[in-house]
Order: C-alpha cells, then sequence, then structure tokens
C-alpha cells in the first residue's frame, strides 16, 4: 500500500501567520486541494480527507462538495462547535463547523474513530456522527481512550490500514456512473419540459367544436344569431392567439427584418 500524506497548519496554528478563524480554515483546507489537483496531478477519486479534532470541521465542509471523493477519516470528530460546550438539540446561526449537518451531504465511505474516554470532545459525538453517514464503515471506539492519544493504540494503525486497503480496492465504477447519470440527466429534463408545452396544442384543440357550430348556426340563421355567431368567433380567436405563442420567434424575425427595413428607409432619406 502506497499512501502520499501531505500535511498542512491551519491559520494560526502552528507555523502557520493569519488568524485561526472558521473561515480560515475552509480556505486552507481548499489551498491545499487545489494544490494536490493542479501541481501534482492528484485525482479527487483518489484523495482521502483526514480531519482530526475541530480539522474535522474544514475536512467535511470540504468532502459535502466533492461527489467523487474516495474517502474521509474523522478522528475525534465535533457535532459543532456549540454542542462541545452545550448538549444544545437544535444548529443556531451562530454555531461554527456544522459537522451535524454537513456529514449526510458527504457520498464516500466515512471512517470515525474515537476514544470513550475523551474528556475534550464527548464519544457521544463521533457515535452520532456515525449515524448520519451515508456509507459508514465500521468505526473504531477505543476503550480508555482521550482525545490526543489514540495514535498510541495498537488498534488505530491496524484499523486505519485496514480501511484504506479497503477502499483503495474498491471499484470507482460507482463513480462513474454518477457522473455518466449528471450527464444524461439535463436532457431529460429538457425532454420533461418540452413534453409539458404540448398541453398548448390540446387546448387549441378544443374549441374546434365550436366552429362548427358556428356553422351550423349560420345556414339557420343570419338574425337572431350574430351575437352567438360574434361569441363563437372571437372564442376561435382566442384559439388562435394560443397557437400564435408558438409562432413568436418567426414574428420576432418578421419584426426584426421590418426594423431594419425603415433603418434602411430612413437612411436613404437622410442619402436624399
Amino acid at each position: 500500500m502506497l499512501v502520499w500524506l501531505p500535511t498542512y497548519d491551519y491559520s494560526g496554528y502552528g507555523q502557520s501567520s493569519g488568524k485561526p478563524t472558521e473561515q480560515n480554515t475552509y480556505s486552507d483546507i481548499e489551498a491545499v486541494y487545489k494544490c494536490l489537483i493542479e501541481n501534482y496531478g492528484a485525482k479527487e477519486e483518489n484523495i482521502v480527507l483526514y480531519g482530526q479534532s475541530v480539522g474535522s470541521g474544514p475536512t467535511l465542509n470540504l468532502a459535502a462538495r466533492l461527489p467523487y471523493l474516495r474517502s474521509v477519516v474523522l478522528h475525534s470528530p465535533i457535532l459543532s462547535g456549540l454542542r462541545v460546550m452545550y448538549p444544545v438539540k437544535r444548529t443556531y446561526w451562530f454555531d461554527i463547523y456544522k459537522n451535524i449537518d454537513k456529514i449526510p451531504l458527504v457520498n464516500c465511505p466515512v471512517l470515525i474513530i474515537h476514544g470513550t474516554a475523551d474528556d475534550v470532545v464527548d464519544c457521544s459525538h463521533g457515535k452520532q456522527l456515525w449515524e448520519l453517514c451515508k456509507e459508514k464503515y465500521e468505526p473504531l471506539w477505543l476503550t480508555g481512550g482521550k482525545h490526543c492519544d489514540l495514535e498510541l493504540f495498537p488498534e488505530y494503525i491496524k484499523h486505519l490500514k485496514k480501511f484504506i486497503s479497503t477502499v483503495e480496492r474498491s471499484p470507482t465504477s460507482k463513480h462513474i456512473w454518477r457522473r455518466s447519470t449528471d450527464q444524461f440527466e439535463p436532457p431529460r429534463r429538457s425532454s420533461d419540459f418540452f413534453e409539458a408545452s404540448r398541453k398548448s396544442t390540446d387546448y387549441w384543440e378544443k374549441p374546434r367544436p365550436s366552429v362548427d357550430k358556428c356553422k351550423s348556426i349560420h345556414n339557420k340563421s343570419n338574425g337572431k344569431e350574430k351575437n352567438k355567431f360574434k361569441f363563437s368567433f372571437e372564442s376561435m380567436e382566442n384559439s388562435r392567439r394560443s397557437v400564435d405563442c408558438f409562432e413568436r420567434p418567426k414574428r420576432n424575425t418578421e419584426l426584426m427584418e421590418k426594423a431594419r427595413k425603415s433603418v434602411d428607409r430612413l437612411d436613404r432619406i437622410w442619402a436624399g
């Protein structure tokens, strides 16, 4: 198994300058992803995102917008910033790193690792995120593990290696199928839209009996039935107008041609 592992510090962390804000961390991971794609020729289908603790926020924010991502690993993740401090039951606008709302949008396999004795981010965060995953992979709940010592457990590297090997062997045909489906969907929508417009043609057909009725009335009398004839004629005229909506492109062309002729005529007047 060959894995290339690029690492980086978020703004305000480690050797990075700047301020450690939510938006800055989103920009940081975007920059790293862009670098991998543009500078190193990496493909989205071969990228595994790994986020630990607060880093689970930027990781899921990016993963939720990459439909062909290979997989995601969440190490001691948080449900959201506010939920680390308070057991709130809903998401507030001022909350940060709303992982609880973003993880259902992730389409690739997700591995979650959390220590049962974590006194910084309770293990319930990891368990609830795992329940919300679309494609669940066997999680790793390390008994007695805290927030910053999970790498010391033998099970950690063993389970992580197993996960990477599994997603490495998994076919990418599903991702290819998604792309082909996405490309096929737009024509289907345009066809559905065309089908809906056929109803106006059906509407045009309905007034036709009134024309036949109009003819019979006219043959019987030209005096008393003038008003009825006028009404039928107006109905026929309205139905004709509904058909004329199909001729709008042609009318637009005629209008443009008339306008051009008027301009030519005006030019000749000025020239005279």
